[in-house]
């Protein structure tokens, strides 16, 4: 609760007075009260703004408020109490008064709500299993039986013939196009609407990347603006080396025609499903139709080991390879022989211990994350200024984020408005990636559009992520959808 007394004001302030003390408390609220103590009515800067538009001066004072009902709550009571009347009354800050109405505090929403995160860890019950046994065994540095394990079990939920335990979902895309020798003077095609892990590994190579634009019907990369691109650099003699396919937000890319396009220019594809474990596409895992797929298990991905990734291919050859690399390229010698650059990525069998309870559940959390979608869809049905992720027939996304989009043309509300509100809430959200065409790193390097104006260019300006954790609770997301509704019903 905050103190009152940088808030409490008399009808004798002026105006100017009164919104300086506004400016200098942080606060978006001042308490007026009467000759006797007792609380006359709240002040915003809003009330302020109508009495000048009405003709006062700033020289006023605020005398010129008539005194009006406030909402408060009385002196001791709980924070579900407080919140209760906050959602009723549709107020984030609201006095505390004791038994003469006198103001003794001053409550905030964002200060007593529990914070609304984007996507947290999901814990259940299997993991200690496994991470027990790593510590009974004394085996808790990198590799050991849960990381073999933990291969395997990956490998066989989604279908392919083998999988390596890495530190991360970027060491993965590092090591698939180091295994596809790609090298300084190579082009390498990306999906430009993503995060920035997918294009890195590309300079980490000396290569050149070349960014491709989103399609509507997936928000994922365009096989219009890919093929386009993979004709027009064959032609210059210098065929692209390889393409990374991003399944974004657990939605999978139209991966038909994209192998299609693979096979007739001769160029393999790495699947960056780093956000899309669990997701399908006419029946069949993302990760597993391309020369390389690629997971990310990180502290906010859908499964998580706290941090770590796995690189899953068809071929065991190149997949071995990949162990070899990730533990520093250690030649099999009575000694430290090294012939070639290694890595230190491979995952410790402790973590791989956790990963191997969270893959147990991990069907249930893309049930879960799949019902937080459709009830933000139900519940903010009656917004015709809201477009959401699609899903085209014969997709199946895990709905890793809940992901909309603003319609300009149906609200003056921005992305960074909403955002803002949210925030102010105790509710975290986020603007979707910012393509990595318009990111300073990459300035310069050629990108193809979709259409005339690039596609995932009106994704972030317009779109925003909500909470979208499995462990949110209906309550919780309740409170996301009803400030939503409030900040787009103003608008």
């Amino acid at each position: 609760m905050n103190s009152v007394d940088d808030v409490t004001v008399t009808r004798d302030i002026s105006l100017k007075k009164a919104l300086e003390i506004l400016d200098q408390s942080g606060l978006s609220v001042l308490l007026l009260i009467g000759p006797d103590g007792s609380l006359r009515r709240a002040v915003t800067d809003g009330d302020i703004r109508r009495l000048l538009l009405a003709g006062f001066r700033l020289e006023d004072t605020l005398e010129h408020l008539k005194s009006t009902h406030v909402v408060t709550v009385k002196e001791g009571a709980t924070p579900e109490n407080i919140l209760a009347v906050m959602d009723k009354h549709l107020v984030d800050q609201i006095p505390s008064v004791d038994a003469d109405n006198k103001p003794v505090g001053l409550y905030i929403r964002r200060e007593i709500q529990p914070r609304i995160q984007l996507s947290i860890p999901h814990l259940g019950e299997f993991e200690h299993q496994y991470v027990n046994e790593a510590f009974e065994s004394n085996w808790i540095a990198p590799l050991g039986p849960n990381v073999d394990a933990f291969e395997s079990e990956v490998a066989e939920h989604v279908g392919s013939g083998y999988a390596a335990a890495l530190s991360s979902g970027t060491a993965a895309l590092h090591l698939a196009l180091k295994l596809l020798e790609v090298g300084p003077g190579d082009v390498v095609l990306c999906s430009s609407f993503t995060f920035v892990a997918s294009a890195n590994p590309i300079l980490y190579q000396g290569a050149e990347p070349v960014f491709i634009d989103s399609e509507p019907e997936t928000w994922n990369i365009s096989p219009e603006a890919l093929e386009i691109a993979l004709r027009e650099y064959s032609e210059m003699g210098r065929k692209p080396k390889a393409i990374i396919v991003v399944h974004l937000y657990g939605q999978s890319a139209n991966m038909e025609r994209i192998m299609a396009l693979s096979e007739a220019y001769d160029v393999p594809v790495v699947e960056d499903a780093a956000e899309s474990l669990g997701a399908l596409y006419q029946g069949r895992y993302t990760g597993t139709f391309g020369k390389f797929g690629v997971f990310s298990f990180n502290g906010n991905k859908i499964i998580t080991t706290s941090g770590g990734g796995m690189l899953v291919s068809d071929d065991g050859d190149l997949i071995e390879k990949a162990r070899f690399i990730s533990t520093q390229a250690r030649d099999p010698a009575p000694h430290y022989e090294h012939t070639e650059v290694g890595y230190n990525y491979r995952m410790s069998n402790v973590l791989a211990g956790i990963g191997r309870g969270q893959l147990k559940v991990l069907d249930s959390r893309v049930q879960a994350r799949r019902a937080v979608f459709l009830r933000y869809k139900d519940g903010l049905a009656g917004l015709d200024c809201i477009g959401w992720m699609p899903e085209p027939e014969g997709y199946y996304s895990n709905r890793w984020l809940s992901a909309l989009y603003l319609k300009p043309k149906k609200t003056t509300v921005t992305p960074a408005m909403l955002i803002k509100a949210l925030e102010d809430a105790n509710i975290e959200s986020r603007h979707l990636w910012k393509p990595m065409h318009q990111q300073p790193l990459f300035e310069g390097c050629q990108y193809y559009t979709h259409g005339k104006e690039g596609f995932c260019d009106f994704l972030f300006q317009y779109g925003v992520c909500l909470p979208s954790a499995s462990n949110m609770t209906v309550c919780q997301q309740q409170i996301v959808i009803h400030r939503i509704m409030e900040v787009l019903q103003k608008m």
